[in-house]
């Protein structure tokens, strides 16, 4: 039969003495180390904040006009850049001069945008260049070939009947592109050099998708592009019948007056397998675009935009080679440091391991992480004395009370059993001392020398 004990409690176990004393000297070191543990919080939030290792969450793409190769490759750099939680907010421009514009201007929130090459010549853009924000490449992209597509019907009216020099544009309604797109000013540099005056033509300012109207319509006789082939409305123009794409038989002698231009070849069916478009190898002339930012862009966001294009552009394309593009060349910006350090080496190492986060966030912190490392270790070294320290307070505090009875012993300053009354009450504290079993010697020390007290004490009762 079991009874109940009256007044008692079903309590859950003692804890362990080893776990007891373990989790004491733990509290005891925390509470040691604490002014050291607050510095280097301090001193890692300090640097923290003055680097800014994480890039802002939000971003400006500077594209071009709808239906463009630009507004095209801006949704790519967008899809690509939110795997890392970065949201792009595409800008749609008028194309490569505006983009470089809203640039170099400081009232406008652009970060990133798309710039073709040799459209840095032009006056304003010069002007601009010395007045507004410096700018910074990460590389060129691709190839931006100048297409140049008439109608079949204006091309028979000429004489022989065939559309073979830039010459024979005299008198023809050419729309060069919308404002802001810089092929006007590409196309004007073919026709000068040429010696075609603009005034010998009627140059229109369509953006894309009206130009591809009026053109299919008959209501323009040509209409320049300056693009990538990825450019749905220039695809559409390699289908359309009675549309035909001029050839720059001449290409390698432009070359040579403009540096930026490249010779390019557009080859037979590259369009079309099945219908063999083109029907023929065509040659091109073609700048490169480049992928611009601000001088004053986080780092961190330069290296992902680089390696975006890598995956974008790095393939094999209608012009270029696998591993082609990104490139560092050709650039006519100087090239952003994280973009010339991506070029040499690759990316970062700890990027290839590691999410781009907390990689990023050492390789931006690690200079004021060992600067930081430098600077404690020195006071570190206060650390085990103070824990010392604090640890043995606990038993040498009562050494003062042990003296003054053994003094009021020796005087006889009290009377032996108030004297015995105080050593107890002593030797009962010192019991309830908790210290770490490495310092329990000196706590025995304490009561051995409570004990010898207690000695004398009955010696002098006795």
């Amino acid at each position: 039969m079991i009874t109940r004990v009256a007044g008692w409690h079903n309590t859950s176990p003692p804890m362990p003495r080893v776990i007891r004393y373990t989790l004491l000297s733990m509290r005891d070191l925390l509470v040691a180390a604490g002014p050291f543990v607050l510095l280097a919080l301090v001193l890692l939030a300090g640097a923290y904040f003055l680097l800014k290792p994480n890039p802002p969450r939000k971003v400006v793409l500077a594209t071009g006009p709808e239906m463009s190769d630009y507004a095209e490759f801006g949704v790519r750099y967008q899809a690509a850049l939110k795997r890392h939680h970065i949201e792009v907010v595409l800008r749609p421009t008028e194309g490569s001069s505006a983009n470089r514009r809203l640039l170099h201007d400081a009232k406008e929130s652009v970060d990133f945008g798309f710039v073709r090459g040799g459209s840095g010549e032009s006056v304003r853009a010069q002007e601009d260049a010395r007045t507004g924000l410096p700018l910074v490449s990460l590389g060129s992209l691709f190839y931006e070939p100048v297409w140049l597509f008439y109608r079949a019907d204006a091309e028979k009216k000429l004489p022989g009947g065939k559309l073979e020099r830039l010459d024979q544009l005299r008198g023809w309604r050419v729309n060069s592109g919308g404002r802001g797109s810089g092929s006007t000013n590409l196309l004007v540099k073919l026709l000068n050099a040429n010696q075609v005056d603009r005034k010998e033509l009627t140059l229109g300012r369509l953006d894309l998708t009206a130009a591809a109207i009026a053109l299919i319509e008959g209501e323009i006789d040509a209409a320049a592009i300056v693009s990538a082939p990825e450019s749905p409305i220039l695809q559409m123009f390699l289908r359309t019948p009675g549309i035909k794409l001029y050839e720059f038989a001449q290409a390698d002698a432009y070359t040579r007056r403009f540096g930026y231009l490249s010779a390019v070849v557009v080859p037979r069916g590259v369009a079309d397998l099945a219908l063999d478009l083109p029907p023929r190898d065509l040659t091109l002339l073609a700048p490169t675009a480049m992928l611009v930012a601000r001088e004053d862009t986080h780092p961190a966001l330069m290296q992902l935009f680089v390696q975006a294009a890598r995956d974008i552009h790095g393939g094999a394309g209608w012009f270029a080679r696998t591993g082609q593009f990104p490139s560092g060349q050709n650039t006519e910006l100087p090239l952003a440091p994280e973009a010339e350090r991506y070029y040499r080496n690759g990316p970062p190492l700890l990027q290839r391991y590691l999410p781009f986060w907390f990689a990023n966030l050492i390789d931006r912190m690690w200079v004021a992480l060992a600067s930081i490392i430098v600077i404690l270790i020195p006071v570190s070294r206060v650390v085990p004395p103070l824990y010392n320290f604090r640890i043995r307070s606990r038993i040498f505090r009562w050494y003062r009370q042990l003296r003054q009875i053994e003094d009021d012993l020796s005087r006889n300053a009290a009377p032996p059993e108030e004297l015995l009354e105080a050593l107890n009450k002593l030797d009962a504290k010192a019991e309830r001392v908790k210290v770490p079993l490495s310092y329990t010697e000196e706590l025995y020390n304490l009561r051995s020398h409570i004990a010898l007290v207690r000695e004398r004490l009955a010696q002098r009762a006795a």
